[in-house]
């Protein structure tokens, strides 16, 4: 992997590579919220939010983890999915998060201004109200102290859930650029 993102990206991206793998070696407290704040913390400082437009000249791209260390940029999409493979190596279960895609709110309390947006929703228990990690809000917040956001659906690689449901409402194959990220992905050499 060092070797694909140094000669792809360059130099920059290889020690961001180096620096994600060290992350994820650091002995850890067993605790998920630990594991939360620390790949949470590290992506919001390390990748530089950019547009697809401006990174890949393409309107929407789900980049791989590798993808967005090598070019040091990402959107929402590329942050809640670094995040979520980072946690899966660092042992959290996979059936404990979601990337949920949701309408931000943006400006001022009574704006009424959204946009498309992504994050990745953490859930302890089954039922348990989820923390959110986002690009946007740095800080972890549960979803009730989020009220800037308005979920529309989420996924992992277990299925596909709408806004409210506890059971999925379909497989996650539905999602071509979830399917298409998991093949390049195992091309660059990582598998989760």
């Amino acid at each position: 992997m060092q070797q694909f993102v140094t000669q792809r990206f360059g130099a920059d991206g290889g020690r961001n590579l180096r620096d994600w793998r060290d992350m994820l070696a650091r002995p850890l407290a067993a605790a998920d919220n630990d594991k939360l704040r620390q790949v949470n913390d590290f992506f919001n400082r390390r990748v530089q939010f950019q547009d697809d437009v401006v990174i890949w000249s393409q309107l929407d791209y789900w980049a791989t983890p590798l993808e967005t260390l090598g070019k040091g940029a990402g959107d929402c999409e590329d942050f809640a999915i670094a995040k979520y493979f980072s946690l899966i190596e660092l042992g959290v279960p996979a059936s404990r998060m979601r990337l949920t895609y949701v309408r931000a709110r943006i400006g001022a309390a009574g704006s009424t201004v959204t946009q498309a947006h992504m994050v990745l929703s953490y859930y302890a228990q089954p039922e348990a109200e989820p923390l959110i990690l986002d690009n946007l809000i740095t800080e972890i917040r549960p979803a009730g102290r989020r009220p800037d956001l308005t979920p529309v659906f989420s996924f992992n690689g277990d299925g596909l859930w709408m806004a409210g449901a506890d059971k999925p409402a379909s497989p996650v194959d539905r999602l071509s650029r979830w399917k298409d990220l998991l093949i390049r992905m195992k091309a660059e050499g990582y598998e989760p």
